[in-house]
């Protein structure tokens, strides 16, 4: 499985940012995301991926990321 983003032209057709080739009778799935979904959707997300941020594991998985006390 693979996610390709793509784009609807004026037209109404798809343009997949980058080129595919798909074989005849491949199957894909569609998601559809309005613009004003899209961060909706993350925040939506929020609440449920912070349980997995604050786990003592991800703390210390990001810990080289945090500017050094003075």
């Amino acid at each position: 499985m693979r996610t390709v983003h793509a784009q609807v032209d004026p037209q109404g057709n798809l343009r997949p940012d980058e080129p595919l080739k798909l074989p005849p009778g491949a199957r894909v799935v569609l998601t559809i995301v309005a613009e004003a979904e899209a961060g909706e959707a993350a925040l939506l997300s929020e609440g449920a991926l912070a349980v997995d941020w604050e786990r003592p594991e991800e703390e210390a998985a990001w810990s080289h990321l945090r500017p050094a006390s003075s």
